[in-house]
């Protein structure tokens, strides 16, 4: 399992809302959780398969930027 850290710019719970259900519909990720107390939201996603190229694409499909760290 890896671990791959992003900065975002999901700011708050609506935000949130928006993104969750593109991160939980993709099959390859065990796991995430945003930061929205770090000031750079980081994103942090738990994947045996997925690249960050590859989470970036999922998170840009919800409306939002990650860009790995």
């Amino acid at each position: 399992m890896k671990t791959l850290t992003f900065k975002t710019n999901i700011n708050c719970g609506n935000c949130l809302a928006k993104v969750t259900p593109v991160l939980n519909a993709e099959s390859n990720i065990e796991s995430w959780k945003v930061d929205l107390e770090d000031p750079e939201r980081t994103l942090t996603v738990e994947t045996d398969t997925l690249s960050a190229e590859e989470v970036k694409k999922t998170v840009l499909k919800s409306g939002f930027l990650a860009t790995p760290k």
